[in-house]
């Protein structure tokens, strides 16, 4: 019996062994299984796992850079950046909101209501937001993503975050970048204005949007389970660069006031449209663009999509007079006259070409000077002096003054006059382009040929950009320092500024556009409108000239359409004097010291 009790005992201990060598083995096993498991989770697919994790926990954003101010030559800011937010809401999200009113009550509010409230925040219709979600959900049952609106401002914002406190979670908000224009309607058409997206679509937003576009930044961060930003956790990956600032060469103070002036009169005179454009002779530098009726960047939708335009560089029309002072500063050049010039001028006078002039209103013979044709804006006596230059020589000289080329300022849609070939001008037209008939000018044409005049026969390019500047200091689109070019002689130049300053003292509308003290050149012009082939009742009435006469420092110039209580020049001329006052004392220029021009207009 003892031995087979210690036989038992032997089986029984190398039973144990056994087991224990097995649960041994098991754990190592199983501690080896996650050993492995955590060395490919920390080791070997650190990278991919938290990489994945962060993917599913973080978040990015765009930080937008806001986009360059456009500035006067002053400083004074004439377009600028604000902060917008758009607006966006998950479609799949959207559902009653429960919220706790005022007596602590638990109240639902249907989804339909709940919606309406956002759109009466955002200035929507109601049915224009439940149709946004429902045209997302029927394009993807699970859309969680859709526009409602674009750039609104901070009131808005702020209201929709406390609907969003009171239970509407599913409305979004994205920051981002809008325009803002100070000045209103002042230098509109010139401007231009920004799409949704902030990026130019008209004018000089359009044109120099690679100056004034930023480069956007980002920034990541930790997100909750509900899609928002754990605070402390955002951290900027790249730096928004700001766009750079335009400045111009217009002065926003004289702009203002000229956009007041013309508009008055537009009003006054019920015309479809005016124009007043201020230009330093020296330099070429413009001042001042109004333009009447003019649209409004702030609030784009107000002005019909074909209107949204600056009429100075867009809008063609005949010039009528204004073109007298330079055929007489042509032939002056050429050696062909001088203000002296003689000519018998009859209301009609029927060259041998066949052709028919004749002038404005019906009047006896008139023994007049060169100076007197310009006085008396006489159609027959310019045609017969006129007509001592050749066709080609002519048009050698207004193509040289710039009729129907770009102004080279590369505004967006600029329009190019029609200054036919001489090869092409017909008996009629051979002596109508003499007085500003059969031609098609733009408002920047005209004032760049009134600018070489005025700089006593030599022609700059017009300046309406200084330059762009970023904020590293670097600075381009700075115009270079052109040469001038000569068009006619100083001599021809000043000769013709002095028979316009006779027309000033001397001529039609001397009792509007004498200014006691100062001596002033102009030329008034009435031009017809023919459309399909039909002669118009209506005209272009426009004013051109200089201050002062004997040594200009500015251009003014200035065009009305279709007025209807003074069918002629006469409506333009009030307007020309009270812009060159202002002229005057915007930039304080003294009361002329030296006489008068003296050239009779008859003999």
């Amino acid at each position: 019996m003892p031995r087979l009790k210690g036989r038992r005992v032997v089986k029984h201990s190398l039973s144990t062994r056994r087991r224990v060598t097995v649960a041994i083995l098991c754990v190592v096993v199983i501690v080896g299984a996650f050993v492995v498991r955590l060395i490919d989770i920390q080791v070997v697919r650190a990278d991919q796992l938290v990489a994945a994790s962060l993917e599913k926990t973080s978040g990015a954003g765009t930080l937008y850079a806001p986009r360059g101010n456009i500035v006067d030559t002053n400083g004074t800011l004439l377009a600028g950046s604000v902060t917008r937010f758009d607006v966006t809401i998950s479609p799949v999200d959207v559902d009653d909101v429960d919220r706790i009113d005022d007596d602590g009550n638990k109240v639902t509010i249907p989804a339909a209501d709940a919606l309406a409230e956002v759109a009466a925040v955002t200035g929507q219709k109601a049915e224009d937001v439940q149709k946004i979600v429902a045209d997302a959900l029927e394009k993807d049952a699970s859309a969680n993503f859709a526009f409602l609106t674009r750039g609104v401002g901070y009131d808005t914002y702020q209201a929709l975050m406390e609907l969003k406190k009171s239970g509407t979670w599913w409305i979004y908000t994205q920051q981002t970048s809008g325009r803002t224009y100070p000045n209103g309607a002042v230098a509109g058409g010139v401007l231009g204005f920004v799409g949704s997206d902030n990026a130019g679509l008209g004018g000089l937003e359009l044109a120099q949007d690679s100056c004034l576009t930023g480069q956007n930044g980002t920034q990541a961060f930790q997100r909750s389970k509900d899609n928002v930003a754990l605070p402390g956790t955002t951290t900027i990956t790249k730096e928004p660069e700001p766009g750079g600032e335009l400045k111009l060469t217009l002065d926003a103070d004289l702009n203002w006031y000229m956009q007041q002036l013309v508009a008055s009169q537009v009003t006054a005179q019920q015309a479809a449209w005016g124009t007043i454009v201020v230009t330093e002779a020296k330099t070429g530098k413009i001042r001042a663009i109004a333009e009447a009726p003019s649209l409004d960047p702030n609030d784009v939708s107000a002005t019909a999509a074909e209107e949204r335009r600056s009429r100075v560089f867009q809008n063609r029309f005949e010039p009528g007079s204004v073109f007298k002072p330079l055929t007489a500063a042509s032939l002056i050049d050429a050696g062909l006259a001088t203000p002296a010039s003689q000519v018998i001028a009859d209301y009609r006078y029927k060259p041998k070409n066949g052709a028919s002039i004749k002038d404005a209103l019906p009047h006896e013979r008139q023994q007049l000077t060169l100076a007197g044709v310009l006085q008396t804006s006489s159609n027959t006596g310019t045609s017969q002096l006129g007509e001592k230059l050749s066709a080609e020589k002519r048009y050698n000289y207004l193509d040289a003054f710039g009729f129907g080329h770009a102004s080279g300022l590369k505004f967006p849609g600029e329009q190019k006059g029609v200054l036919h070939p001489w090869q092409e001008w017909d008996n009629q037209t051979y002596y109508t382009t003499m007085f500003g008939q059969g031609v098609d000018v733009t408002g920047i044409e005209l004032a760049g040929a009134y600018q070489a005049l005025a700089n006593l026969g030599e022609k700059l390019p017009l300046q309406l950009i200084e330059g762009c500047s970023y904020p590293d200091g670097t600075v381009t689109g700075a115009p270079e320092k052109a040469k001038p070019e000569r068009i006619v002689s100083e001599k021809a130049a000043l000769e013709t500024l002095g028979m316009m300053e006779t027309v000033v003292t001397e001529g039609f509308w001397s009792e509007s556009l004498e200014i006691p003290g100062y001596r002033v050149a102009a030329k008034s012009g009435t031009g017809e409108q023919i459309i399909d082939g039909i002669l118009q009742d209506t005209f272009y009435s426009s004013m051109a000239g200089a201050v002062p006469a004997d040594d200009p420092e500015y251009v003014v110039t200035v065009t009305l359409k279709d007025p209807l209580y003074k069918r002629s020049s006469a409506a333009a001329a009030p307007v020309f004097k009270e812009a060159v006052l202002q002229v005057i004392k915007k930039y304080g220029i003294p009361p002329s010291t030296t006489p008068g021009a003296n050239y009779p207009g008859t003999y």
